[in-house]
């Protein structure tokens, strides 16, 4: 009986002991995944998660993965595009709907595009595609894409700049290399920043966007965070605000490929939103992103953990307001490209690990 309660007291006081890397310890939950994109949790706890081929799976508690669920709308597949991210819509329990993002093939090549369905059971129904990027382009690379919810139960979906159009994310009358704010049948919200400006697509929230890879609603103010890859060098976190021009390729710390040399300024410039962090020369190349809530990893609530595909690694910004005070790499022995982090219902997060022998795992203490 001592013996228990001594091994109890150990337990109890590692739980509350402040958080440190080396008490980290990844536990596979999921395995069998090809290129994993987005993960989702259902009220039950069930997963959603993408694989960025085309094909959307349920995954139990026991890491069990669905056959790939039925009633996709068609999509194009290749390069940095296909199925990308997932969400639950906050009302699941009562209308059981979710989105997710996708590459829409169609005249011109593909783009972005939101879907919604019903999930019943482990049925997809009622599938319909509420909103289309425009214009499609004849691509493979800078989809994006990530989607979240505002508390008021609208849409805020991240794009890319499709890569050879990259002049027109300075530009209103496309959706490339924006991020717009939709309501859940795929409208504009009344009220958008450029809703009433002539000439200017009424979806467009923020503008100057390279390739959005991560969005996360900061838990105490609302706001918007997003990560975006710049070229070489150049990965941004920015706080998305209504209106605002977040530079590219005007104004930015990324490099052409391979030449080194500068593609617009670096700033800071009138008009211009400058990031709260940026990574120079290598980049890390940012993807999802989650702010932590919970008390699993005590003295790091409210730090915001970011995926990192190129550095392989989770890391860990400390944040004071709006202000990244430090950074944190954690799980560098993964041996995977970290695609999307989530916090689950149980207080723990997960991150999805890319690849052809894709995974999902719980990081425990």
């Amino acid at each position: 009986m001592k013996s228990l309660l001594v091994m109890a007291a150990l337990a109890a006081s590692l739980s509350s002991a402040p958080a440190k890397a080396d008490d980290l310890k990844p536990v596979t939950v999921v395995r069998g995944l090809v290129n994993p994109w987005g993960l989702a949790f259902l009220p039950d706890g069930r997963m959603l998660v993408t694989e960025k081929p085309g094909r959307l799976r349920l995954a139990g508690a026991d890491g069990r993965l669905s056959e790939p669920l039925a009633g996709l709308p068609p999509i194009s597949a290749s390069g940095q595009c296909g199925l990308l991210d997932v969400v639950v819509d906050p009302r699941f329990a009562d209308n059981q709907r979710i989105f997710w993002t996708f590459a829409e093939p169609g005249a011109g090549g593909n783009s972005t595009a939101v879907a919604r369905g019903r999930l019943v059971g482990d049925q997809l129904v009622d599938v319909q595609t509420i909103f289309s990027q425009r214009p499609k382009v004849s691509s493979s690379h800078h989809c994006g894409s990530r989607i979240v919810f505002d508390r008021e139960g609208h849409l805020w979906v991240g794009l890319g700049d499709r890569f050879s159009r990259k002049d027109d994310a300075q530009t209103l009358d496309n959706h490339l290399g924006k991020i717009v704010r939709i309501d859940a049948d795929g409208k504009p919200v009344p009220g958008n920043p450029f809703a009433s400006r002539a000439g200017a697509l009424p979806e467009i929230w923020s503008l100057g966007h390279r390739n959005i890879q991560g969005m996360a609603v900061h838990p105490a103010t609302g706001e918007l965070w997003a990560s975006e890859h710049g070229p070489q060098g150049g990965d941004e976190i920015n706080v998305a605000e209504a209106g605002r021009n977040y530079g590219w390729p005007v104004v930015t710390y990324g490099r052409n490929y391979g030449l080194g040399t500068r593609i617009g300024e670096e700033g800071p410039k009138p008009g211009i939103e400058m990031p709260l962090r940026h990574w120079v020369p290598t980049s890390i190349a940012p993807s999802g992103m989650v702010f932590l809530t919970s008390d699993r990893y005590p003295g790091w609530q409210g730090s915001l953990f970011i995926g990192a595909l190129r550095a392989q690694a989770l890391v860990r910004l400390t944040v004071d307001g709006r202000r990244i005070t430090g950074e944190e790499r954690l799980l560098t022995a993964m041996d995977g490209r970290i695609r999307d982090v989530r916090q689950g219902p149980d207080g723990w997060l997960y991150v999805v690990v890319d690849g052809a022998d894709g995974r999902v795992v719980r990081v425990e203490r």
